[in-house]
């Protein structure tokens, strides 16, 4: 059982993020259903989006298979958690889940002075203190990189429970920058156009902004509206027999008595759709996704009331009876409602050009640099070949010295060679050498 479905009995559902699947839709007969006895899918594990993903899943899994921390995690609740009250609890887990704790951590912190020294390999970096870099790491203990404590747990929670806070708020500030990237590369487009052209391609562009306009009415997120859509048109039942319990118990898909984030966010792929097909020019599929987050946040600030990340069967029920669930306001879609302000724009671009300038800089004095190394090498090139001809001049002297100096013996001249080379004797007067054949009919003197 994942640690999430046991969260899922207290407050601390704000890490229900780490163990989620996606909700499907589900083919069920047009007539009345009872609540499904089997769901069709299996919980599946989901990407956090930490860099310590693995890691964290690992510890949680682990820690599951104790039964005494289990039944500590049921009656905790989220205050106990931030005060550090369930990772005490580690002291008590069997001997066999605190090895294999101590064995996960140094294997993670052995990828993170991995990660480290590539890092300073790329930096070109020197001597390293690992245990000082370690300290970036917020989620583990770095001073006691061999085994898993108490204080190892208190701070995975607390950096998980953190991170995944801003995690939405980290993919707006994404989004928002994609948005005026694009934007930019629009403009720069369009300055490197003649008038013609750039009359006819931001026609071109205002006719993709209108088609993509032009779409059916959306309705808003988690109304009555929007959910008998799904009832209907995912589910296959009848708008008039629309009962939230049922759709609920639906869309619990692993059956865990909560819709999360991902069930929750399943269940507007209808709506979006609507307006976006990967297939269209005018529709930019990861506008599709941020639309979709923002639905999502939407209905969880509306119906998710302990703010623990989930929706519960009696918090769904509830948000069904207020009014805002049967007479809602138009929901305002992303082209309703820019990214970024013209401010964030100007802001944005003078950004881009600080950064042009300092890369075209860069680029400059790197050229500067270039250009040194290859005056460098044509120097050590110039000097190589004047010692080459010098050496070879040196060889040609010496030889020519050899050759010029004569032994005469016994009466007989004979030509000095380099050494290696073979003498021939030379006749006095005679300034050719005989040719060995010849040598041995020379008389003998006495």
């Amino acid at each position: 059982m994942l640690w999430s479905k046991a969260f899922c009995r207290c407050p601390v559902l704000v890490l229900s993020l780490w163990f989620c699947v996606e909700a499907v839709p589900i083919a069920v007969d047009k007539t009345k259903v009872e609540t499904p006895e089997q769901k069709l899918e299996a919980p599946q594990s989901v990407d956090t989006g930490l860099h310590y993903d693995r890691y964290l899943r690992e510890v949680i899994d682990f820690l599951e298979k104790d039964q005494h921390f289990r039944e500590k995690l049921h009656n905790t609740d989220m205050e106990d958690i931030k005060q550090g009250k369930l990772a005490k609890e580690l002291d008590f887990v069997g001997h066999h889940v605190r090895t294999k704790l101590d064995e996960l951590k140094r294997q993670e912190v052995n990828r993170l002075r991995t990660l480290i020294k590539a890092k300073q390999d790329v930096e070109g970096g020197h001597e390293m203190n690992h245990k000082a870099l370690l300290m970036q790491f917020e989620y583990m203990n770095h001073m006691n990189p061999h085994t898993f404590e108490v204080e190892d747990l208190d701070k995975l929670i607390k950096s998980a429970t953190s991170d995944l806070e801003n995690y939405d708020k980290d993919r707006h500030e994404e989004f928002k920058r994609y948005e005026m990237m694009k934007e930019h590369k629009r403009k720069e487009h369009l300055k490197n156009l003649d008038k013609e052209q750039r009359k006819d391609e931001e026609q071109h562009y205002e006719e993709l902004r209108k088609k993509h306009a032009n779409h059916p009415k959306i309705n808003h997120p988690g109304s009555q509206d929007q959910l008998k859509e799904v009832w209907k048109e995912s589910d296959g039942l009848d708008p008039n027999d629309f009962d939230p319990k049922t759709f609920f118990k639906l869309h619990d898909t692993n059956g865990d008595g909560y819709i999360d984030q991902q069930e929750l966010e399943a269940l507007f792929t209808k709506e979006l759709e609507k307006m976006y097909s990967p297939n269209l020019e005018e529709d930019d599929m990861t506008e599709m996704e941020e639309e979709r987050l923002r639905m999502r946040e939407h209905v969880m600030n509306e119906v998710d009331t302990n703010k623990d990340r989930l929706v519960s069967l009696d918090e769904f029920l509830m948000s069904t009876n207020k009014k805002e669930f049967k007479e809602p306001d138009s929901w305002e879609t992303l082209e309703q409602a820019p990214a970024y302000t013209d401010e964030e724009m100007k802001l944005f671009e003078e950004q881009l050009a600080q950064e042009e300038s300092n890369l075209n800089q860069k680029n400059v004095e790197l050229q500067k640099q270039k250009e040194e190394l290859e005056r460098q090498q044509e120097q050590l090139n110039a000097q190589k070949a004047e010692l080459q001809q010098a050496v070879e001049q040196m060889q040609i002297i010496k030889f020519e010295k050899a050759n010029a100096a004569v032994d005469v013996k016994d009466g007989r001249a004979t030509e000095a060679v380099p050494p290696g080379g073979q003498a021939l004797p030379v006749l006095p007067g005679d300034s050719q050498p005989l040719p060995p054949t010849h040598q041995q009919d020379l008389p003998a003197h006495s």
